[in-house]
C-alpha cells in the first residue's frame, strides 16, 4: 500500500500545494514559504503521525494536540448531528467491506464504473514492467474473494468464504464477520494508509 500512497495520495497533494504556493514543479520554493497541513489522526493511531518530508509543508495533529480519540471525534460528530459520517479512504481501497462496496455502488454509479475499471486494470500489470518482461506472477483484485469487483458477492458473504479465510488464518483465529461487511475498523488519511500499518491477510493480493 505504500506505493498507493504515493502515487495517488502524497504526489498529487504536494502538486497542488505548490501550485498554492505558486511554485509549479520544478521550480525552487523560497526558504520560509510553506503550508501547514492539519491531518486528522487521533491518539489510537498516533504511532502514524509523520512529519513532512519536504520543507515547503508542515503537519500539524490537532486530534492529537487534544488528545482526542476516535470515540472522542464519534461522540462530537453525533453532538453536531453527523453521526453517519463515513470512515476516511480511497475509492478503490482493497481493505473496504461489502458495506462500503455497496454504497459506492447504490449511491454513486460513475465511481462504482470508475472503480470497477480499475480492478480490472491493475491485473493487467504495470505496461512499462510487462514491457521489460517483469509480468504479475498473479492476479490482483480489491475484493476479498478475489474475483472481478463487478461480479463479487458484496450482497452477502457465503458460507464457503468465511471457511476459506478461517483456514487462510490458521491458528490465528476466528475472522469477524463485522470486518468483511463494514471493512477494518481504523480510516485512513492522505499520509497514513491503514494498509501500511497492519496488512489484513487474505483480504487481498495476488491469486495464482
Amino acid at each position: 500500500m505504500q506505493r498507493s500512497t504515493g502515487e495517488y495520495r502524497i504526489k498529487p497533494i504536494k502538486k497542488k500545494v505548490r501550485e498554492l504556493l505558486g511554485y509549479p514543479y520544478p521550480a525552487r520554493i523560497p526558504k520560509g514559504v510553506f503550508v501547514e497541513q492539519w491531518v486528522g489522526i487521533s491518539t489510537d493511531e498516533f504511532h502514524r503521525a509523520k512529519d513532512s518530508d519536504v520543507k515547503y509543508m508542515l503537519n500539524r495533529h490537532p486530534l492529537i494536540d487534544m488528545s482526542w480519540s476516535r470515540s472522542d471525534c464519534v461522540r462530537y460528530l453525533t453532538s453536531r448531528g453527523l453521526a453517519d459520517t463515513p470512515k476516511s479512504s480511497c475509492l478503490g481501497c482493497p481493505f473496504h467491506g461489502n458495506a462500503q462496496w455497496r454504497h459506492i455502488r447504490d449511491t454513486s454509479p460513475e465511481e462504482w464504473q470508475d472503480v470497477v475499471e480499475f480492478d480490472a486494470a491493475i491485473r493487467k500489470g504495470n505496461a512499462r514492467a510487462n514491457a521489460s518482461g517483469n509480468h504479475l506472477l498473479g492476479q490482483a483484485f480489491l475484493h476479498r474473494s478475489r474475483v472481478p469487483l463487478s461480479d463479487a458477492p458484496i450482497d452477502h458473504v457465503t458460507a464457503a468464504e468465511w471457511a476459506a479465510r478461517q483456514q487462510q488464518l490458521g491458528d490465528g483465529g476466528t475472522p469477524d464477520m463485522d470486518e468483511a461487511e463494514h471493512g477494518v475498523v481504523d480510516g485512513c488519511s492522505p499520509w497514513a494508509c491503514r494498509g501500511e500499518v497492519e496488512p489484513v491477510q487474505g483480504d487481498f493480493g495476488l491469486a495464482p
